[in-house]
């Protein structure tokens, strides 16, 4: 099957993955309502992506959020924690004035396979956010 856009879902290089865009879309890529169900949609849609190059949620080290209402923020805070354990990856939050197919959230993400050798990452505690 022919991929419809002009970009690969995910490519991998050097034991990193690099998820292009997932929209807050069902399987037959009609955007899903809700606020919390907007959310889970476009992690589906990463978690699928992420599979194209044999990677997992686990895996991932930075997603940026794209979202059309920045005061969805707080409840993608919870979202988040439910779906990464700490040490948790790094995050964008950028508001969008509008998405593809009517989608309220698109999240892209970088993933990184670690080798045998390799330990995880670390974290680095910054001055809290306002």
């Amino acid at each position: 099957m022919m991929n419809p856009h002009p970009y690969s879902p995910a490519f991998d290089i050097a034991g990193f993955g690099f998820v292009s865009g997932a929209l807050s879309v069902d399987e037959n890529g009609d955007a899903v309502a809700g606020r919390t169900e907007a959310l889970e949609a476009a992690m589906s849609r990463l978690s699928e992506r992420l599979a194209t190059v044999d990677m997992k949620l686990e895996d991932v080290v930075k997603t940026t959020y794209f979202v059309t209402d920045v005061s969805l923020r707080d409840e993608a805070n919870r979202h988040y924690e439910t779906v990464f354990a700490e040490p948790r990856p790094a995050r964008s939050f950028v508001q969008v004035a509008a998405l593809p197919y009517g989608a309220t959230v698109e999240i892209e993400a970088i993933a990184h396979k670690a080798r045998e050798n390799e330990t995880a990452g670390t974290t680095h505690t910054a001055p809290r956010e306002r």
